[in-house]
């Protein structure tokens, strides 16, 4: 298995753990700034938990079909108890959001009942949301954009890839030609010897001829 994956993998089981265990005390606490503070620091981890999510497809995706297949399968499981737990702090989110509204209501059949302090609690809460809104809109950009760059990069990796397969056909086919050509040439080689030998017995029978017909035409005569 990819060492990589494996890293992400634990970070994220240990962030899900965490998750778990500060989701259920949350929903033990009484509706107040404890709660509220549990639930925003809830959505920093879920925000930290779906990167580590994006991170471990991108890894799954680059790696060979046999060992993707398996890493995607896990990673299902893995965005199931993630949106497991996204609807658990969206219900603490709802819960305690109904309560400041009730409080609102309330105070406005009352005016006298209602109190600076729930006033200022209203506008911490409000305050606290708007924060936890624009770190999720940033975290989701930032992931977006590492996802588009993290593809990018697998495409012109894929890309490289391709032609570094096409250049290694390329030298097989030319070292294939090269055997050829040195078979070719040692075969010319030895037809080359073996006409020279075939030239050479030739000419010097062509000699003995000369010298023998040379001989009985002087001494025959």
């Amino acid at each position: 298995m990819s060492e990589v994956f494996e890293g992400y993998e634990r970070q994220y089981c240990e962030l899900s753990v965490n998750l778990s265990r500060k989701c259920n005390s949350a929903a033990l606490l009484a509706d107040g700034e404890p709660k509220k503070q549990q639930i925003s620091e809830l959505e920093v981890g879920l925000d930290d938990a779906d990167v580590l999510i994006r991170k471990m497809d991108l890894e799954a995706r680059s790696l060979q079909p046999s060992l993707k297949a398996t890493l995607l399968a896990k990673l299902r499981e893995y965005k199931s108890d993630l949106n497991k737990l996204k609807k658990e702090v969206n219900k603490l989110t709802l819960t305690s959001a109904n309560q400041v509204a009730h409080d609102l209501e309330s105070g406005m059949m009352d005016p006298h009942a209602a109190s600076a302090n729930q006033r200022e609690r209203l506008a911490m809460s409000t305050e606290r949301l708007d924060q936890s809104s624009d770190r999720i809109r940033e975290s989701r950009r930032i992931a977006l954009e590492t996802e588009e760059l993290s593809v990018s990069i697998l495409g012109d990796l894929h890309q490289q890839r391709e032609t570094l397969l096409h250049s290694h056909n390329k030298l097989h086919g030319v070292d294939d030609a090269i055997d050829k050509s040195k078979k070719i040439l040692t075969s010319m080689s030895r037809r080359i010897s073996r006409n020279k030998w075939i030239m050479g017995s030739v000419i010097g029978a062509l000699i003995l001829a000369i010298i023998i017909i040379l001989y009985f035409k002087l001494f025959h005569h």
